[in-house]
C-alpha cells in the first residue's frame, strides 16, 4: 500500500513536471508570434487562459494539500482548474458574445476559475493575499448592504462572470504581463541559474569587493545586487546566494543577526535594480502608460542610493570591529573572472541592445538573451565546467514551476481589480484616501507607506505592487504627486514589507540559514537599510531622484542625497573613524536630514540649504577625521 501511494506521489509529480513543459512551451512559442506564422488567429485572451489553464493544474499538485490516497482529491481538483480555464481557452471567442446573457455554462465555469484561482494562491503564497482577494469578492457581494460604498446590489452570477472572464479582471492587464513579459525573464534566470551564473557573480563579486573593509558582507552586497536584478524573487536571491555569502560573513567575524540582515537586504533590493524589478517595471509601465525605460530610469538613482547605503553601512560596521575577510578565501582577479566568464556577461549586452537599441519587445529580448546564454554554456566552459544539454533542458519544466506563484498572484490581482472596477470601490478610495489626509501630502504619504507595508506582508513583490497601484496608486496621482514617483513609492514600500517585521519573508530566510533570531534580524535590516525608508518620501517632493525634469534637476537632486547618506548613516552607526560624541552624531543626522529633504523656503532655498548642509557637514567630518582615535567599537551593531 505504501508503495503504491509512493507510485502515485511520482505519478502527479509526472504530471506536473510535463504540464510545466507544456506551458514553457506554449509560452516561448506565443512571444516568438508562431501561431500567426502557422495563420492560426488567437484571442490574447486564449492565450492567458491557456496559461491559467496550465498554471492551476501545476499548483494543485505543486501545493498538495492532501497525502497518501488523499492525494486524488489533489487531482480533482487540478483537473477541474485545467479544464475550466481550457474550455475558456478554446471557447472564448463564442463566450465573449455570450456571457452578457450570464449561461449557466458560463456561470459554472467562471464560479470554478475564480474560487480555484484563490486557492491555488492560499497554497503557493499563504493566508495574506488570499484573504484580501477573498474580502474584495464579499464586498462585491454584500457591499449594498454596508453603510457606504455599492449603491446597487450585484448579482453573484455577474460578479464571477464578470472577475473571471473580463479583460478588466483576472484575464487582464497584471495575468497578460505575466504571462508573456515576466515569463521570459524568469526563464532567462532560469538559465543564468543551470549554466553557472550564480556562482560567476559570487566570484566577481569576491574580486572586486573582497579586498577591502568589510570584504566579506560586501560580496554579499553586490553578488546579491547582480543576481537578485535577474531573479526577480527577494527569498529565491536569499536562498541563491545567501547559502554561500552568510557562512563567509560569520566565519569573517559578523554576528549572525547581521550577516542575514545584509543578505536580506542585498538580495531584496534586487526588486528595484533594472533589467527586470522584480517585474513590476513592465507592470508599472503598462499601468502608466509610459516606456520601460522609463521606468528603468526612474528605479536606477533610488537603486544606487539603496545599495550605497547599504555598502557604507557595512564599511562603517567593518572598520569599527576591524573584520576583513577570512584568510582562507581565495580572492582572484577581476580580469581573470571576466575572461573566464564572459558568456555570462554576453546575455546581458544583448539583452539591453535589443531593449533600448533595436526596440524589440521585452519578452523577444529576454529569449533573445536566455538562448544566447544557454547556446554558449554549452560550449563554453567556467571554471573548467561547461553546462550539460540535459541540465539546460531542465530549465523548460523548472520555469513552468518557478513561474506557477507569479501567474496565479497575477490573477488574483485581477480578480481584486475586477472587483474595483465592477463596484466603483476604486473611485470611493481614492476620494476617501485623499479626504483622510485633507490635503496635507506628508500625512498621505505616510498613510500609504503603511498600507503598503501591511498590505505587503507576506506577499511577492508582484502581488504587492498590482494591489498598491489599483487600490492607493489613483489617490497619491489625484493628490498631485508625479506619476512615475507615486508609483516608485509604492513600489518601494510594498518591496520592504519583505525585511520589515512582523512578517519579513526574506529576513526570516536569512535568519534561518544564519541561525539568527528572525525578529532581531528584521529590526536589524530596518536600522541598516534605513534610507529606504526616507527615499520614497524625498523623491516625491524632488522627482529628479526618478529622472523627472532636466539634467540639472537630476544633478541638483541626487548629489545632496548621496552626502546625504554618507552624514546620516555614520550618525546611525555612530563611528566615522572613530566613536562618535552625542553631540556630533545629533549634529551630522541634522545635517544629513537637511541635505537629503527637500526643504523649500523659496526662489533657490533649496540649493542655498543643501550647499550650506553639505559645507558644514564636510567641515564637521574633516574635523572628526583629524583627530581620531582610531578606537574600535565592540560588535553588535
Amino acid at each position: 500500500m505504501t508503495m503504491t501511494a509512493s507510485r502515485l506521489d511520482r505519478t502527479l509529480a509526472g504530471i506536473a513536471w510535463l504540464l510545466a513543459t507544456l506551458m514553457t512551451l506554449a509560452a516561448i512559442s506565443y512571444a516568438l508570434d508562431v501561431p500567426r506564422r502557422l495563420s492560426m488567429a488567437l484571442f490574447t485572451e486564449q492565450y492567458l487562459a491557456l496559461i491559467l489553464a496550465f498554471t492551476l493544474g501545476i499548483a494543485f499538485l505543486k501545493y498538495p494539500l492532501f497525502s497518501g490516497w488523499f492525494r486524488l482529491l489533489d487531482l480533482l481538483l487540478s483537473v477541474l482548474g485545467f479544464g475550466a480555464a481550457m474550455y475558456v481557452a478554446l471557447f472564448y471567442p463564442v463566450l465573449v458574445n455570450e456571457l452578457v446573457y450570464k449561461p449557466l455554462s458560463g456561470v459554472i465555469i467562471a464560479v470554478i476559475i475564480t474560487l480555484l484561482t484563490v486557492e491555488a494562491v492560499r497554497r503557493a503564497t499563504g493566508w495574506g493575499l488570499t484573504l484580501v482577494v477573498a474580502g474584495f469578492l464579499l464586498y462585491g457581494l454584500l457591499g449594498h448592504l454596508l453603510p457606504f460604498g455599492l449603491s446597487r446590489q450585484i448579482l453573484p452570477d455577474r460578479l464571477f462572470i464578470y472577475s473571471a472572464m473580463d479583460t478588466n479582471a483576472l484575464i487582464g492587464l497584471p495575468l497578460m504581463v505575466a504571462s508573456i513579459v515576466v515569463y521570459g525573464f524568469i526563464l532567462m534566470g532560469q538559465v543564468l541559474q543551470r549554466s553557472g551564473g550564480g556562482a560567476f557573480f559570487n566570484d566577481l563579486a569576491l574580486a572586486l569587493v573582497g579586498r577591502t573593509t568589510g570584504g566579506a558582507a560586501k560580496i554579499a552586497v553586490v553578488s546579491s545586487f547582480l543576481f537578485g536584478s535577474v531573479s526577480g524573487s527577494a527569498v529565491a536571491n536569499v536562498v541563491a546566494s545567501g547559502v554561500v555569502t552568510i557562512p563567509m560573513m560569520k566565519r569573517a567575524g559578523y554576528s549572525p543577526k547581521f550577516a542575514a540582515a545584509t543578505e536580506a537586504l542585498a538580495s531584496t533590493g534586487g526588486q528595484l535594480a533594472p533589467p527586470i524589478m522584480g517585474a513590476a517595471a513592465f507592470l508599472m509601465a503598462e499601468f502608466l502608460q509610459v516606456s520601460y525605460a522609463t521606468v528603468v530610469a526612474a528605479a536606477l538613482i533610488p537603486t544606487l542610493l539603496y545599495y550605497f547605503s547599504i555598502g557604507l553601512y557595512v564599511h562603517i560596521h567593518a572598520s569599527a570591529a576591524g573584520l576583513s575577510i577570512p584568510d582562507d578565501v581565495e580572492i582572484p582577479r577581476v580580469r581573470d573572472v571576466v575572461l573566464d566568464g564572459w558568456h555570462f556577461i554576453l546575455p546581458f549586452v544583448i539583452l539591453i541592445w535589443t531593449l533600448f537599441g533595436l526596440n524589440w519587445r521585452p519578452e523577444v529580448s529576454a529569449l533573445a538573451a536566455a538562448g544566447s546564454l544557454a547556446a554558449l554554456s554549452l560550449v563554453v566552459p567556467y571554471r573548467g565546467q561547461r553546462a550539460r544539454l540535459r541540465d539546460i533542458l531542465k530549465v523548460i519544466p523548472e520555469t513552468g514551476s518557478s513561474v506557477v506563484e507569479i501567474i496565479a498572484i497575477s490573477a488574483a490581482a485581477g480578480i481584486v481589480i475586477g472587483v474595483l472596477n465592477l463596484t466603483g470601490l476604486s473611485f470611493a478610495l481614492t476620494l476617501q484616501l485623499v479626504q483622510l489626509a485633507d490635503g496635507n501630502m506628508i500625512l498621505l504619504l505616510v498613510i500609504a507607506a503603511l498600507v503598503s507595508i501591511v498590505l505587503g506582508m507576506g506577499m511577492p513583490t508582484v502581488g504587492v505592487y498590482v494591489l498598491l497601484a489599483s487600490l492607493v496608486g489613483p489617490g497619491l496621482v489625484r493628490a498631485g504627486i508625479d506619476p512615475v514617483a507615486a508609483h516608485m513609492f509604492l513600489l518601494y514600500f510594498g518591496m520592504l514589507s519583505m525585511v520589515t517585521p512582523p512578517v519579513a519573508m526574506a529576513s526570516f530566510t536569512a535568519a534561518a540559514i544564519a541561525r539568527a533570531d528572525p525578529m532581531q534580524t528584521g529590526w536589524q535590516a530596518v536600522k541598516m537599510g534605513w534610507v529606504a525608508y526616507l527615499i520614497p518620501f524625498v523623491f516625491v517632493f524632488e522627482p529628479g531622484l526618478v529622472m523627472r525634469g532636466t539634467w540639472g534637476d537630476v544633478i541638483w537632486s541626487a548629489v545632496p542625497a548621496v552626502i546625504g547618506v554618507i552624514f546620516a548613516t555614520g550618525a546611525i552607526y555612530g563611528y566615522m573613524w572613530r566613536p562618535l560624541r552625542l553631540a556630533e552624531r545629533l549634529a551630522m543626522m541634522a545635517l544629513g536630514l537637511i541635505a537629503l529633504l527637500p526643504l523649500d523656503l523659496g526662489g533657490q532655498s533649496r540649493h542655498l540649504i543643501s550647499l550650506a548642509a553639505l559645507a558644514a557637514g564636510l567641515a564637521l567630518l574633516l574635523m572628526i577625521r583629524r583627530n581620531a582615535p582610531a578606537r574600535p567599537l565592540e560588535t553588535g551593531h
